[in-house]
């Protein structure tokens, strides 16, 4: 296995419109069109990252990097925005200037799930196989694009601190919920205004709310600065708050489904999906393969762990790899 500093790994980065809204995507390897029959030597795989919230495609680049070195530079590793989460480049819109409305409420939760479906459609050939590495929210979008697209030719599913039922009743959800569905319009003033400070005050801002990290992902840092922009925090803010009134009963039908091809990861110290979450599942799907996190990573792992959780997923995919 390779470490990610011993040689360049190549890196794509495009803003695209998928379903009329601003996306970023960051494609690791040297297949940049996976569409159709137009590239020759397609690989058979691909590996897609499906964030959070924030869903922004930056926070997983030194995961994306870790996690194609450690399959030996062998499949394309791909991380999709959420729709709305990226700040646009000059020149670009937050949504596409066209009269043709895609897709109704393309920043709420459901609209992200045909969000990822449509990228796929229109950028990744059917032919080729998926592993989807899902983080948080991005688990439940996961779940719902197999149960939604039976068609997809899903090898595996990595669900990580998945938070898939009763958000709003997670200790972080109770604090939150008030927060995201009543009150969440205060903070677009104080964002707004701190929108127009250099961009080297902003990083410091954010250095130091992150100060009482021991190590912080560089790239989480220059991330981070997108969050000063009130297009994109009202996104975030408004897909958290559809999340705590629509992610309530975890989807049981379509894990037992798909349970062969699903990997759970849970935290033991999550206070968005709490452990009594992870003895519940375990419980209900003994068969299953439902992990606890025995290294103390901490839900937003992007932060400070993302080489150590694209070695641990490297593992787990080994036995399938070489099933190919």
């Amino acid at each position: 296995m390779r470490s990610a500093s011993e040689e360049p790994v190549p890196l794509h980065e495009e803003f695209i419109y998928c379903c009329g809204a601003a996306t970023h995507v960051l494609k690791c390897g040297p297949w940049k069109d996976l569409s159709k029959d137009e590239s020759k030597n397609l690989p058979r795989l691909l590996f897609m990252i499906i964030p959070g919230n924030p869903g922004l495609a930056g926070y997983y680049r030194t995961f994306i990097q870790a996690l194609y070195c450690g399959l030996n530079q062998q499949y394309p590793v791909w991380v999709v925005s959420h729709a709305g989460h990226c700040k646009p480049p000059s020149g670009m819109e937050m949504i596409e200037d066209t009269d043709i409305k895609e897709l109704e409420d393309v920043f709420g939760l459901n609209g992200q799930v045909e969000h990822k479906l449509n990228f796929l459609k229109k950028n990744v050939s059917k032919d080729i196989k998926l592993v989807l590495i899902a983080h948080s929210i991005g688990c439940y979008i996961a779940l719902e694009m197999m149960k939604r697209a039976s068609e997809l030719q899903v090898l595996r599913s990595v669900l990580l601190f998945p938070t898939i039922e009763r958000m709003a009743q997670s200790p972080q959800g109770k604090l939150m919920t008030p927060l995201l569905c009543k009150l969440r319009y205060v903070l677009y003033m104080p964002v707004y205004l701190l929108s127009f400070l250099p961009e080297g005050v902003k990083a410091s801002l954010v250095r130091f709310a992150l100060r009482g990290m021991k190590t912080c992902d560089e790239s989480s840092i220059t991330t981070s600065v997108n969050l000063f922009s009130v297009d994109c925090v009202a996104n975030i803010l408004y897909m958290a708050s559809q999340e705590m009134m629509k992610v309530v009963e975890r989807d049981s039908t379509t894990i037992k489904q798909n349970l062969k091809k699903l990997i759970f990861y849970y935290g033991t110290g999550d206070s968005w999906c709490p452990q009594h979450y992870y003895d519940e599942i375990k419980m209900d799907f003994p068969d299953g393969d439902i992990r606890l996190c025995e290294k103390g990573l901490r839900h937003a792992f992007v932060l400070d762990a993302s080489k150590e959780m694209a070695a641990m997923i490297t593992d787990w995919l080994q036995d399938d790899l070489t099933k190919l």
